[in-house]
């Protein structure tokens, strides 16, 4: 379980390893872990991947009460074919450009890495700066809402990644950060071969004005999935505190982003949960 209190809050990661047991007499026993691949970094006998300028969608122009800029940093292997696996997070921002980023970049195609002649998987970092503009909108129940759109094409910038694995396990399904709530997808449990996510961001969950006035002070108790990108999803409160509390715990871990959890080397979704201490001081 994750305590975040107040203005501060950590998530280590566990490591452990496992190995194949060879009885006296017997076959050994078969290791059903994934494929590992080597991964590669570009230099004098690497080449880089060439991002193919992916078809976007025309720009809406228009006026904006409200301007969005910033920079998300991914990490993602390109493999041999030129598709972009195993995409994580570097440096996020904590908002809704995070999900733009990583829509974006699990749509790309590449001309794969080369070496020596042939295709390699390389990876890779990827820098995705947006220009935003956040809209007021009348909704269908003619309520205020809000939307996020373009003011310009994202630009894509591709670099060598700071610490790259040597062998990584690809990972073929395609991103799944937009639901699980109805997905089949299977969700692990960290312990054994399941190493513990690591927090990247975590903004600091703000007091309600109902519990300021009421000098109510509280631990809020929340699961949560995250994804194999990182992204938390399907966030429930197991323990309510009421005095808007519970909405201002759920606002603030929506923008938690992790590095994710790994099994064997493949970033799996994993549940946690997650304890907010809310505490005046």
């Amino acid at each position: 379980m994750l305590r975040f209190v107040a203005l501060f809050a950590g998530l280590g990661a566990s490591f452990s390893g496992g190995q194949q047991t060879v009885s006296a007499g017997l076959p050994p026993v078969q290791d059903s872990r994934p494929a590992r691949v080597k991964v590669y970094v570009v230099g004098p006998d690497v080449t880089a991947p060439d991002l193919i300028p992916p078809n976007l969608a025309p720009i809406t122009t228009g006026n904006c009460k409200k301007k969005v800029d910033g920079k998300v940093v991914l990490s993602v292997l390109v493999d041999a074919t030129g598709n972009p696996r195993n995409i994580m997070f570097l440096k996020p921002l904590g908002s809704d450009l995070d999900k733009l980023a990583l829509k974006l970049v699990s749509a790309d195609r590449f001309n794969p890495g080369i070496h020596n002649g042939t295709p390699v998987a390389v990876g890779q970092s990827v820098e995705v700066a947006f220009q935003a503009c956040v809209d007021e909108i009348t909704d269908d129940a003619s309520k205020k809402a809000y939307l996020l759109r373009m003011r310009s094409q994202p630009v894509q910038t591709l670099g060598n990644l700071p610490e790259p694995p040597e062998e990584i396990v690809p990972l073929s399904s395609p991103s799944s950060w937009n639901n699980l709530s109805n997905s089949t997808v299977s969700v692990s449990r960290v312990g054994g071969r399941v190493t513990a996510p690591v927090v990247l961001n975590s903004p600091e969950a703000q007091y309600s004005d109902e519990a300021k006035s009421a000098k109510f002070q509280g631990i809020c108790l929340i699961s949560l999935i995250i994804d194999a990108n990182g992204m938390p999803q399907n966030i429930q409160v197991i323990k309510k505190l009421g005095y808007g509390l519970d909405e201002k715990a759920i606002e603030a871990v929506s923008k938690y982003r992790f590095k994710p959890a790994m099994k064997d080397g493949q970033p799996v979704p994993v549940m946690q949960k997650v304890e907010i201490e809310f505490h005046l001081y």
